[in-house]
């Protein structure tokens, strides 16, 4: 048995779609989550932006002596690959178990990605379906401002912006007859009620975080790593700004409220601690 914690990152609140996961699935492992609100979307910003951010967050989580890292977030997962590979701990990401639900679940091979600018730009979900089965076709659209409206708590499936505001995204997919989206910003499953009602049951939507934390369970079993059955497992939250929002937003997320248990870090101040020890 390893009593030592998960740790989790995301640009911001996203992740928490792979957190109310693990609080499902793996109810006896504790959690670090930390979510780089200060600089969210990471979407949107360059690749060198995106390297640099993945490994300070990675760095932050090591503090804490985690025993499985996990990337909550498709363009760190689809872009940071430099990042990613340095990580001494087991790694898991959110692109390649997602990928495998969805060539899965496809019955007319056509399956649709939503992420963000970065992540399609990237062509990471593509490659790695043509990977498993080349005669997919894969069609991927940019969806950057679904993001934010995460980030704001705009996701019941009545709220009429949320629901224009997807119609527009998804139609080059309806249009192509997907009858699998993978949502591939971490971000996106919470708004999985308004993309289901505008989508329509016939299409599956594949949740990234889902995925991700299953593969994390089999990596933990295979590894000897699951804690102690039994345990009620804790969990503590690190932002880099706006605790207060981010903990209202959170309770809706994740269906509890989470405020005693968030914590503000100075980001910047954490990457002077960086530098001064020789880190690029």
């Amino acid at each position: 048995m390893d009593k030592r914690p998960l740790g989790v990152f995301d640009s911001g609140l996203g992740g928490l779609s792979a957190v109310k996961a693990i609080l499902k699935y793996l109810p006896q492992e504790d959690i670090v989550y930390f979510g780089d609100t200060g600089r969210v979307p990471y979407g949107t910003r360059s690749e060198k932006a995106i390297e640099l951010y993945a490994k300070e967050d990675i760095a932050f989580l090591e503090k804490f002596n985690c025993k499985l890292i996990m990337a909550a977030c498709g363009t760190v997962s689809s872009v940071a690959k430099n990042a990613v590979a340095s990580v001494k701990e087991p790694f898991v990401e959110v692109v390649s178990p997602a990928c495998a639900a969805a060539v899965k679940a496809t019955k007319n091979k056509r399956i649709g990605v939503m992420g963000t600018s970065a992540t399609i730009n990237s062509g990471s979900y593509v490659k790695k379906i043509k990977q498993l089965d080349p005669e997919i076709e894969v069609v991927g659209v940019s969806c950057p401002m679904l993001v934010s409206l995460v980030e704001n708590n705009w996701i019941d499936s009545n709220d009429i912006i949320a629901i224009e505001m997807v119609k527009r995204y998804v139609k080059p997919l309806t249009d192509k007859k997907v009858d699998t989206i993978i949502l591939g910003c971490t971000h996106f499953p919470h708004l999985s009620p308004v993309i289901k009602k505008v989508v329509g049951e016939t299409v599956t939507l594949i949740d990234t975080g889902y995925e991700a934390v299953m593969r994390a369970k089999t990596v933990l079993q295979e590894n000897g790593l699951l804690n102690e059955p039994g345990h009620k497992g804790e969990s503590s939250y690190y932002i880099s700004d706006r605790t207060q929002n981010f903990s209202e937003t959170a309770k809706t997320l994740l269906g509890e409220d989470i405020s005693d248990k968030a914590n503000f870090i100075d980001i910047n101040k954490f990457e002077k601690e960086l530098t001064s020890k020789g880190y690029e």
